[in-house]
């Protein structure tokens, strides 16, 4: 009875037999490996994990951790209790009822009960083994000798003659027994190199199917993207063409009023004109030559010219479909630079330019970091020594300046409630105090800034562009060949803020300007 309870506990709960290489999960309970492994993988289908004994759920799919005390348990009782109900051995001597068999005896070819075995005899001769309906098969085919040794050379069981006198003579054979402890240590041993590849193996499943679903994920994301990516694209296309026509209304306008104005002359010069012809055919009638000329000289005359208005119409229309083809190639190119950032910076393309800011041009009231990115300003002056590069107004340049090709920065503004930023050409004046050295305050200086109002500036014009920023991060775009500066707000989608047309001349640096209590900061 105690051998069919400790048999229950030693069952799988999945497959109802013993345990086959146990595995145990964080819950504590145990299973054969192939067992779970076969239910998680099918719990993964369904999308969640958890143990088949107690429904503990797994946020992610468990890793089976061998159990190897459990295994040697198994392998001991399995090794003295031999399955009774599947072998079906009974004794041989107990006739009125069958008693399941405990052993079988080799030479006597009979199996025994415990009650018989104690009878039977203690000769050497009389090999007991486990209990089997093929005891033949346990001797030599040829000496009929129980085979009682194993050669290593051969990988054959043998039996005596066969060591001394046959095939086997002079090979290092060892008793079964000893063979079986010796190779089973090895097949072990194999074992445990083949679990740990299993192991390896499946944490790299493992691995693999996290990786998937990060790509899944990752996919997701980017098509998301994507979606508002060509929506914003779509809305700013709409917002273009509305622009587009109504230019082209308010040139409609412009052409048709002096057009129709032209009518209603030509229409007053037609009545006119048909009033003389009447007159004249009338004056063509009369064949009186003194009636006649006192008639002729008594009208205006019919002599007239029609103004040339179509060419001055023509001109009108012209001046206006160059006027429409400007706003549209001025909209296109700036939707095509905004395209080009957006689809940079949305898939983590763009390549920001490496620059750093210049100490010899900062003004004595800028602290600039010791990695040369960042710029504060300071109450207390920094006591520089004066030179040609610095700026008597609070400003710094980058040290390096581009004279071609396309560059692109990213400034973190959010330690400043205040701030100026743009590009400037290097001979922009340094040594004077006023408007006119401030970035954007001049012609060479392009600058956005956000001081109460937020608005871009060039040469002293600014334009407002919208009143209330929540900008943390502003990206800039520098196409020098075409003369594009582009500014955007750095958010998720990215956002246009306004873009300059110029034609560059000198090497332009990147520029601050820093009020009180603020903070500018290039990204790297």
């Amino acid at each position: 009875m105690a051998s069919a309870e400790l048999r229950d506990e030693l069952n799988c709960s999945i497959c109802l037999s013993l345990y086959t290489d146990p595995v145990s999960l964080r819950c504590g309970h145990n299973f054969c490996r192939s067992c779970i492994v076969s239910v998680l993988d099918a719990q993964e289908a369904a999308g969640g994990y958890s143990c088949p004994d107690c429904r503990a759920e797994y946020p992610e799919r468990p890793a089976p951790e061998k159990n190897r005390k459990l295994r040697s348990i198994v392998e001991r009782f399995s090794s003295t209790q031999p399955d009774m109900e599947e072998t079906r051995i009974f004794c041989t001597y107990c006739t009125k009822s069958p008693v399941p068999a405990v052993r079988t005896c080799l030479q006597c070819e009979a199996s025994f009960c415990g009650k018989h075995l104690s009878r039977h005899s203690k000769s050497p001769e009389h090999t007991l083994v486990d209990p089997t309906v093929t005891p033949e098969e346990r001797k030599c085919s040829t000496h009929k000798e129980v085979l009682k040794y194993y050669c290593p050379i051969d990988a054959a069981c043998i039996c005596v003659s066969c060591w001394v006198v046959e095939d086997h003579k002079g090979h290092d054979c060892a008793l079964l027994d000893v063979a079986f402890q010796k190779e089973k240590a090895k097949l072990e041993n194999i074992m445990e190199i083949l679990s740990s590849e299993q192991e390896d193996i499946e944490k790299r499943v493992h691995n693999l199917q996290d990786h998937r679903k990060d790509e899944k994920m990752r996919s997701t994301a980017i098509t998301k993207r994507v979606h508002y990516l060509f929506k914003d694209l779509r809305d700013q296309l709409s917002v273009l063409e509305r622009k587009v026509l109504c230019e082209i209304s308010r040139q409609e306008n412009q052409v048709l009023l002096p057009i129709s104005n032209l009518i209603q002359e030509l229409e007053k010069e037609r009545y006119e004109l048909a009033i003389k012809i009447h007159q004249a055919e009338e004056l063509c009638k009369v064949h009186d030559p003194l009636t006649f000329l006192t008639e002729l000289n008594r009208s205006d005359g019919f002599s007239h010219r029609t103004p040339d208005v179509i060419g001055e119409v023509k001109d009108i229309g012209t001046q206006n479909l160059m006027s429409v083809s400007q706003v549209l190639h001025q909209g296109l190119a700036r939707f095509s630079d905004d395209m080009f950032m957006r689809i940079k910076r949305q898939f983590s393309v763009m390549e920001k330019s490496d620059i750093l800011l210049d100490v010899d041009t900062a003004h004595n009231n800028i602290i600039i970091s010791r990695d040369l990115r960042s710029a504060s300003y300071s109450a207390t002056s920094q006591n520089r020594p004066d030179g040609p590069k610095r700026f008597k107004s609070r400003q710094v340049f980058s040290s390096r300046s581009f004279s071609s090709g396309r560059h692109y920065w990213e400034v973190d503004v959010s330690q400043a409630e205040r701030w100026l930023i743009g590009v400037a050409g290097q001979s922009l004046e340094r040594k004077v105090v006023g408007n006119e050295s401030f970035l954007g305050y001049n012609d060479k200086s392009w600058a956005l800034c956000a001081n109460y109002f937020f608005m871009a500036r060039h040469n002293n014009t600014p334009k407002q562009l919208f009143s209330d920023p929540q900008v943390r991060v502003v990206g800039i775009f520098l196409d020098y060949e075409a003369g594009r500066l582009s500014f955007i707000q750095v958010c998720d989608p990215i956002r246009h803020l306004h873009t300059f047309t110029a034609s560059f001349t000198e090497p332009l640096h990147l520029a601050f300007y820093l009020f009180p209590d603020s903070c500018l900061r290039i990204i790297n």
